[in-house]
């Protein structure tokens, strides 16, 4: 009863409870602080520093909770809302869990088009949307389609192989558990992400929703960026100042050398190799890159 008089106080965050993308989501909410401590026999956790309630819920569930109103906000893939076909908002792109739902068929077998398997079965975890993509095919509605979609909840991909199946959908990230099972992807019915997925109606302050939301994306921006800060010679500044423009601006501050000041830039980490190099041969000295635990941008 406790734990209920709790909840009613907590903006409710549903989060996956097992799995690569449980492991994620508590790097971003550390990296966001909000401090708490799960124990084992439970799938509530009651943060610390804030008024928030985290529930673990299996990464299906949790567009339902958050379409329903149940959750003010959420992480899972966009593949699970649209299966759920629930209308929530996807404000934050989290950048991981990225994968394809995919139409596979047994690679020694002449089916190379979706289109030749109207008609016929296919089996995945996916059935709604596996459904409407060959409804749409067929150029009709779901309930008069004539493609058999049949559920499965685990190891789709061996289907075809005992024989139940002449194509499957499936989630598909390098592609190698289908290629050893024998399969290979003919169409692509979803390319997804994990997202921070949040109410329509939501019940919570909508200052502290747009605390958790401003902190999360400043999680991200941080793992896209480094600060990259040199010293260079005024002179310099309009071939330097292009190679790294900043999100919106560098900063350029004077420096106890005459003629010479400081710029302060953040740079995509993916290219901080490259920028530096640049800067080292258009006349720029002292070139530094750090790490951004987080920002707000």
């Amino acid at each position: 009863m406790d734990l209920v008089n709790h909840l009613t106080d907590r903006l409710l965050f549903a989060i996956p409870k097992k799995g690569r993308l449980y492991e994620k989501c508590v790097s971003i909410l550390k990296g966001s602080d909000i401090k708490f401590h799960r124990s084992q026999r439970l799938d509530i956790a009651l943060s610390t520093n804030l008024p928030v309630a985290l529930i673990f819920l299996p990464a299906a569930d949790i567009p339902m909770f958050v379409g329903e109103g149940k959750c003010d906000l959420g992480i899972t893939g966009v593949d699970q809302v649209r299966e759920a076909d629930m209308d929530v908002e996807l404000p934050i792109d989290l950048q991981f869990g990225n994968c394809k739902l995919q139409v596979q068929v047994p690679e020694k077998g002449d089916i190379r088009d979706p289109k030749q398997l109207i008609g016929k079965t296919i089996v995945s975890s996916f059935t709604n949307l596996t459904s409407k993509y060959f409804a749409e095919l067929e150029g009709t509605t779901v309930d008069k389609m004539t493609t058999n979609i049949r559920y499965v909840g685990g190891s789709v991909e061996a289907s075809c192989a005992l024989g139940i199946a002449d194509a499957i959908v499936d989630l598909v990230e390098s592609g190698e558990t289908m290629r050893a099972a024998g399969l290979t992807d003919i169409a692509t019915v979803l390319e997804t992400s994990a997202y921070l997925i949040e109410s329509k109606n939501p019940k919570s302050d909508p200052e502290l929703i747009a605390t958790l939301k401003s902190r999360i994306e400043g999680v991200m921006t941080a793992q896209k960026y480094v600060c990259c800060n040199y010293n260079a010679p005024e002179g310099q500044l309009a071939q330097l100042l292009p190679i790294t423009p900043g999100r919106r601006a560098p900063t350029i501050s004077r420096i106890d050398d005459e003629g010479w000041v400081c710029v302060s830039s953040m740079v995509e980490r993916s290219k901080k190799g490259a920028v530096m190099d640049e800067l080292k041969k258009n006349g720029a000295e002292d070139i530094m890159v750090f790490e951004i635990s987080n920002c707000r941008v």
